[in-house]
Order: C-alpha cells, then sequence, then structure tokens
C-alpha cells in the first residue's frame, strides 16, 4: 500500500488541503461571478455608458478581497463553533505545545528597533524574559536589542539603557545589545546580520518589534511545538492589540481582535502549510531562514526597486520553497502588539505596507515558488490595487448622475440587493467575530457584560466605515505619487497616546474634505436619493477632519477607559505581563 503524500511536517494529507483549496477557490468564483452578474444586468438597463464601464471594472478589481474576506469568516466561524475539532482541522500540530517535557532547543529572542523610545522598549523585553524566567525553562533563552537607530541622541539613550539592565539582571551575560550604523536592508537587514553573526548558536529566534509583548508560556508552548516538528520553519502567533488610552487605538483593534479570529482560522484551514508571516511575535528555524531566506535586491530604484520593504511575506514563500512549512496557531493566546494612536499614524504604517507590497510585483517570477506562495504574493499586490479602485468607484457614482439615463425603469430592488449583500460581506469578519464572542459561554463577561460589548460592536462598525473613508483616499493618494517617485521610509513609530491638532489633521487631510464635498454636494443636487444609500461610504470623507482629532482627544479616549468602551479582555482581567506595563484599566 503506497503511503499518502503529507506536508512536510506530516501532520496532513497533501490530498486534504488540495480539496480544501479547490472548494475555496469554487465558491469564492460562483460568488464573485454572481455579483459581477448583477451588477452587469443594473448598469446594462438602460445601456452601457463609459461611467458604466469603469464602474464595472472598479467593481471588479476591488470586490475579490472582500468576497475572499466573507468566506474565510464563514469557515472560520464553522471551524470554531461547528466543526467537532476545529483547531485539529487546522493546526494539527498545536497539540504539541501542550506537553510538560523540558525545552531542549536554545532560542534568540530579538528586538529589532529604529528611532525607539528606548525604555520603552526595553521595558518590553524585560517583561518578556521575566516572563519566560517565570516558566523555569528560561535558561533556555538569550535576548538580544538589536539597533538600526541613526538619531546619536536616541543611540546614546539606547545603549545607556540597555547597559543599566544588563548591569541589574543577573543573567546580564545572557543579554546583547548590536547598533548598525546604517539601516542596509531595513529590518531584514537587521535580522540577517544576527543570523550572519550569531544565527549558528542557536535554533530558533524569536523576532520582535519595539511594541511586542509576549508571555513566556506562550512562547515556550510555541517552541515545544517547532522542537516536536523539526520541518516547521515558521511558526506565527496570532497577534491581538494592546490596551490603550486612545481611542483610534480602542476602537481599531477591538475590531480588528473581532475580523482575526474568524478570519485566520478560515483561511488557515485552507492556506495549511502555506501560511503567513507577520514579521513579529512568530518563531523562525534560524539554519533554514539563514540560508534560503535572503531577499534579492529588486532592479531599480525606488520606490518599488532596491531593498524590499515587506519582507515578511516573502520570507515566508521560500522558507516554504526551502521545504519546511510555515504556519500559524489561531489562538488568541499571551501575544500582543500596539496599534498606532491616531489615524496620521495608522495612514503612514499603511502606507509603507502598500509600498511594500506593491513589490512584489518584481517577485511573482521568482523561481521554484509553489503555486500557493504564488497566489498569496499576488494576493498581497490586489490588497492594495483594490484601494484606488473603491476610490474611482465613488467618483463614479457622482459622475453618473449626468450620463442622462432616467431613474422610471431602473432596477432599484436589485441594486438594492446588490448594495445589502456586498455590505453584509464586507462586514462578515467583523460580524463573525463579534458573534463568536457573542454565542460562547461566558465571551461577553470578557469584555465587561453584554451591553457595554454591543455598544462597543456598533461604535467600531461605524468607525470602520469613517476610516475606510479615510484610508482609502490617503492610500490612493500614496500610490499615484508613487508613479512619480514617492517613496515612504522605514522610521520609528509614534507609538504613545497623544492630542492631533485641527491644524496637523488639516494638512494631512485636506484632500478628503474637498473629494467628499464635492461628491456629496453632486450627489445632493442631482440624485438626493442615491445621497441617502452612499452616505455611509461618503460621510467618512467629510468628517475626516474632525473624526481624527475626536479620536485621538484625550479626553474622549479618557472617557472610553473609563466606562469600558472598546475594551479587550486585557483591560477588564489584565495578565501579569500587561499589568507590568502599567496598562490602563477601567474603573
Amino acid at each position: 500500500m503506497i503511503a499518502a503524500e503529507t506536508t512536510p511536517t506530516g501532520t496532513q494529507e497533501t490530498a486534504t488541503l488540495v480539496r480544501r483549496r479547490a472548494l475555496v477557490v469554487g465558491v469564492n468564483l460562483a460568488t464573485y461571478a454572481a455579483l459581477l452578474a448583477v451588477l452587469a444586468a443594473i448598469l446594462a438597463d438602460q445601456g452601457w455608458s463609459w461611467v458604466d464601464v469603469f464602474l464595472f471594472a472598479a467593481f471588479a478589481i476591488g470586490a475579490p478581497w472582500t468576497v475572499l474576506g466573507f468566506w474565510n469568516a464563514v469557515i472560520g466561524f464553522w471551524l470554531l463553533h461547528g466543526a467537532r475539532d476545529g483547531l485539529a482541522a487546522v493546526a494539527p500540530f498545536a497539540a504539541a505545545g501542550d506537553t510538560a517535557r523540558p525545552v531542549g532547543i536554545s532560542t534568540a529572542v530579538l528586538m529589532t528597533i529604529r528611532n525607539e523610545d528606548p525604555a520603552r522598549a526595553i521595558a518590553r523585553l524585560r517583561v518578556v524574559k521575566a516572563s519566560l524566567d517565570a516558566t523555569r525553562e528560561g535558561a533556555r533563552f538569550d535576548y538580544f536589542l538589536l539597533s538600526d537607530t541613526g538619531d546619536g541622541a536616541i543611540a546614546a539613550a539606547e545603549a545607556k539603557a540597555f547597559v543599566d539592565w544588563q548591569a541589574g539582571d543577573p543573567d546580564g551575560a545572557r543579554l546583547h545589545y548590536r547598533r548598525r550604523e546604517t539601516n542596509s536592508g531595513y529590518k531584514a537587514g537587521n535580522l540577517r546580520d544576527f543570523c550572519a553573526r550569531w544565527g549558528g548558536d542557536y535554533a530558533l529566534m524569536l523576532p520582535l518589534d519595539a511594541d511586542s509583548l509576549m508571555t513566556g508560556e506562550t512562547i515556550v508552548r510555541m517552541v515545544r511545538i517547532m522542537e516536536a516538528y523539526p520541518r516547521l520553519g515558521i511558526l506565527q502567533s496570532l497577534v491581538v492589540g494592546m490596551p490603550s488610552e486612545s481611542a483610534f487605538a480602542r476602537i481599531f483593534q477591538f475590531g480588528m481582535r473581532h475580523g482575526m479570529r474568524a478570519y485566520t482560522m478560515g483561511s488557515a484551514w485552507w492556506a495549511g502549510d502555506c501560511g503567513p508571516f507577520w514579521g513579529h511575535n512568530a518563531l523562525v528555524r534560524i539554519a533554514p531562514f539563514a540560508t534560503e531566506c535572503d531577499l534579492p535586491l529588486l532592479p531599480g530604484g525606488p520606490p518599488l526597486g532596491g531593498h524590499v520593504l515587506s519582507h515578511d511575506q516573502v520570507e515566508a514563500t521560500l522558507m516554504r520553497r526551502a521545504g519546511f512549512e510555515v504556519r500559524v496557531l489561531p489562538v488568541e493566546a499571551g501575544s500582543w502588539e500596539e496599534n498606532p494612536p491616531t489615524i496620521l499614524e495608522f495612514t503612514r504604517r499603511d502606507t509603507r505596507w502598500c509600498q511594500g507590497n506593491l513589490q512584489y510585483l518584481k517577485l511573482l517570477d521568482l523561481p521554484g515558488l509553489r503555486p500557493m506562495s504564488r497566489f498569496q504574493l499576488l494576493w498581497a499586490i490586489l490588497m492594495f490595487i483594490g484601494v484606488p479602485a473603491w476610490t474611482l468607484l465613488i467618483a463614479l457614482v457622482a459622475l453618473k448622475t449626468f450620463d442622462g439615463e432616467g431613474v422610471e425603469t431602473f432596477p432599484t430592488g436589485l441594486a438594492i440587493g446588490l448594495y445589502g449583500v456586498f455590505f453584509v460581506m464586507c462586514l462578515a469578519p467583523k460580524l463573525a467575530g463579534f458573534l463568536d464572542v457573542l454565542v460562547t459561554q461566558g465571551g461577553t463577561a470578557r469584555y465587561g457584560g453584554t451591553p457595554r460589548f454591543l455598544a462597543s460592536a456598533a461604535i467600531e462598525i461605524a468607525f470602520s466605515f469613517l476610516l475606510g473613508a479615510v484610508s482609502t483616499l490617503r492610500t490612493t493618494l500614496f500610490m499615484a505619487g508613487l508613479v512619480f517617485g514617492r517613496s515612504s521610509v522605514w522610521a520609528g513609530q509614534a507609538r504613545d497616546a497623544h492630542a492631533l491638532s485641527w491644524a496637523t489633521a488639516w494638512r494631512g487631510l485636506r484632500p478628503h474634505l474637498v473629494f467628499g464635498l464635492v461628491v456629496v454636494i453632486v450627489l445632493a443636487a442631482m440624485r438626493p436619493l442615491v445621497l441617502w444609500w452612499a452616505l455611509p461610504l461618503v460621510i467618512g470623507f467629510v468628517v475626516a477632519i474632525p473624526f481624527a482629532v475626536a479620536t485621538a482627544h484625550p479626553a474622549i479616549g479618557a472617557f472610553f477607559v473609563r466606562h469600558g468602551l472598546n475594551g479587550i479582555p486585557e483591560d477588564f482581567t489584565p495578565p501579569a505581563e500587561v499589568k507590568s506595563l502599567a496598562a490602563p484599566v477601567p474603573a
């Protein structure tokens, strides 16, 4: 009898993943085709104008990401609440982390920083070390602060803060600091420098960002999994947001947390051994990473040439090409990051990701990549290609009022139906996450009770439409700038809650106000009824400036904290690691 072919770790049959992927492709194509057919019937009602053609094309470009997100959420929710053992179906390797055997391999815990607040970053690394020491496996871990800081004053403070930590820690010999004079290759170059200098001394590395935090229990569990499966190259934890005093960060991460769980379960079910790598809060096997995951220098100059900005997903595809699995552990357990405290910081981070993902256009023909890995690169590109398509679609809705078509025979019912269905599909990952909490026993208690949870969910849904308008136009304008050579840079981020002045918000968001006013005025004058239906999509442009100021205002953030609005479980019952960083806790 011929043994069935399995993935490199032997935990799943390849045929199982092939069937899952075929099913996902089938339902996505069928849904996509149905949406396009309905839209075509609506637009063709009175003949095709040039506006109709562009409307159809914009929708066709933007819709695939929403369709896949919908089905990931549906599959993920079924795995969480319908399947007999959804976690085993998604992560058959996970049980290996539940043993109590001692850790037998060495791990380097790395924090990469550039022009960050040194005390803030080192405080997180110290908490990780203390938590690992509490597991009694601490001797298997060493710690590295890997600096690419270019500011001399910050570098001096950084070195002093590290020396102070090292001098006061009995394990000072296991604490290491290195600063590069230039950040060649950005974060990926920083990690490669570590591999070249120290990689041979360790089996695994755990990259952390300056805002990362993990519990020792979670790290040890993941190390045991990696130890049990030598062909597991990258194990990514499910990263969630930290408690915050910023209203913007609180609302954003409340929605992100619930959108991520079902979505990640669903995507991991069919992505399987070709999973994601988000660049931090993940265990990486050093030997294959050092020899097989060196990023190519892209031809041409910036913005799309040179060093790869969004290195993580490329490294994941190269690790899988080398014969090692890349997996995500889709469990909320002791892995956190901080989210941007203002909308301007959020969009700044988003545009850097945009540029990095668009660089993948030059990597699609990398030799030897698995079809699933090549799809992941393409999908990362389409995530941002779809953004200007949605912005164009909103502008075209306003332009369509001038095409002279009457409203007497317009298929209003069909249009409203398509609008409603697509609306729900866009919200599906969040709605699945909210429903997950509501149907889980004791779920809402972790969020301060059902009324508070439902109020927070309503706030987040409204917030998501406002944020979506701001971020899509900002990204669209940035992508237009790429054509003229505009480029993003990798630098330190403002991570603490802070106010935004009206002048700062005006400078950053006045194009949104102009765009929004034009669309609203045209629709109000030509098709008032259409304006009411379009309002959820266009109001965010008009109110972008006060929205930015309000969500960053300390008094509003304090109100949210005081009343537990958009709080996460760590706000109400903070783990020891979160407590040690003096995170705000609702009264």
